[in-house]
């Protein structure tokens, strides 16, 4: 009872923080991941190309992400960032979330689209279609749609990665569960309250993705499943 008195105190006195933080973590994951969509699919587009320069550079930059643990490469581009331009804290941090799914994003893209039958390639070629065209109409569309299951996985590891940007003080989910038990001195029935808020938003996304996913008809064998 006493649990659920302290879980009850929580709400009452920072509901409305608490509120205003999932705003933020929801922006936050939004913004990074049209950052992260942007840049997969450039280094995507690199790594099938037949230039040699372009498939290094994305080797380069995918080896460079998915080799080094995400904190370390969010203070690295934070402070890197502040020491030229001047940023806002959630714009800092919303890059850097973005620079580090880029690599995984552009993974997955790459994947999709080589998944597609070359056949298919050759005959819109052969019908005297330019290759961006015929990439754009007939090989991406069909890959976007065999991505999705992953990119939904991907996008649910965004959102949790989000809580990092505590540690350059936006005040997300994570950080506002900091202020709070700081102040109420009960972390663990704290933690356990921001811990259904990102459930919540787990959930909420997964259903959201399942729908679209649905709705275009791609394989049930691969839905998004919470990651």
């Amino acid at each position: 009872m006493n649990f659920l008195h302290n879980i009850s105190s929580i709400f009452q006195h920072h509901g409305m923080a608490f509120i205003k933080a999932t705003g933020i973590t929801v922006s936050l994951t939004a913004v990074s991941l049209i950052i992260a969509t942007f840049i997969g699919l450039i280094f995507a587009f690199f790594k099938i190309s037949h230039n040699k320069v372009l498939q290094k550079i994305a080797d380069i930059y995918i080896g460079l992400v998915r080799g080094t643990p995400l904190i370390v490469q969010l203070m690295f581009l934070y402070y890197g960032i502040s020491s030229v331009l001047v940023l806002q804290d959630f714009t800092a941090g919303a890059l850097a979330l973005g620079i580090h799914s880029g690599a995984y994003i552009a993974e997955i893209f790459r994947g999709a689209i080589q998944s597609i039958d070359k056949g298919q390639l050759e005959a819109a070629r052969s019908l005297g279609m330019p290759y961006p065209l015929a990439m754009r109409r007939i090989v991406f569309p069909q890959a976007f749609k065999r991505a999705i299951p992953s990119l939904g996985n991907q996008f649910i590891i965004g959102l949790k990665d989000s809580s990092l940007v505590a540690y350059i003080a936006v005040t997300e989910l994570y950080n506002t569960a900091l202020s709070a038990q700081g102040e109420n001195y009960m972390p663990f029935e704290t933690y356990f309250v921001v811990g259904l808020y990102y459930l919540a938003l787990v959930l909420i996304f997964t259903f959201i993705l399942n729908k679209i996913e649905a709705r275009l008809d791609t394989s049930k064998a691969g839905r998004v499943t919470v990651a």
